[in-house]
């Protein structure tokens, strides 16, 4: 008779997952840490590919593909191209597109949390707690404003707090995984 728990493949899957997860996220925390534009132009050739291949996709699909009408082909093929001269362009100067990787992300996040504020000030009348409500709103708001003053740096503190939060998530999933139990 097995004194194992008719659970246990299924416990050892989960410890598994959870220690390679940890052991991944750990890993990726420590090189954005250690080599934060090393990591940065890394990702960005890595989106560069996703491009490449990703326009390789649209233009076969605009090319070979005959369930889809003239004009829709003609997108697929144009979308397809722009994807590749993107991404053509990005791994030829993958430092810069980095950099206005950095920008547009520093831009964006700015953006979405001067929106986040505002829609948090617009719900005022609904919210539970109106302090911490118009405490949040103005935080947004102005840290909205900051990256959009200086999207590169806030760029910078983001990646920072990624490569961080990956090794203390990492860390943490590792915890779990050697003390998973079965219920």
């Amino acid at each position: 008779m097995s004194t194992h728990s008719p659970a246990a493949p299924l416990v050892n899957g989960i410890r598994t997952a959870l220690g390679v997860g940890g052991i991944v996220a750990l890993v990726v925390g420590v090189i954005i840490l250690v080599w934060p534009g090393h990591a940065a132009v890394a990702l960005t050739a890595v989106i560069a590919a996703y491009g490449i291949v990703g326009g390789l996709v649209y233009a076969g699909l605009g090319v070979f593909s005959k369930a889809m009408s003239g004009w829709t082909r003609v997108g697929h093929i144009v979308l397809g191209v722009l994807f590749i001269v993107a991404g053509v362009i990005a791994f030829t100067q993958l430092a810069q597109t980095a950099v206005w990787l950095a920008v547009f992300v520093g831009i964006l996040v700015g953006i979405m949390w001067i929106v986040e504020g505002v829609v948090s000030l617009t719900a005022l009348s609904v919210a539970p707690s109106k302090g911490w409500t118009v405490f949040f709103a103005i935080i947004s708001i102005v840290a909205g404003a900051i990256l959009l003053f200086s999207p590169l740096w806030g760029a910078v503190v983001l990646w920072w707090l990624l490569g961080i939060s990956l090794v203390v998530l990492g860390i943490i999933q590792i915890a779990r995984a050697f003390t998973w139990r079965t219920a």
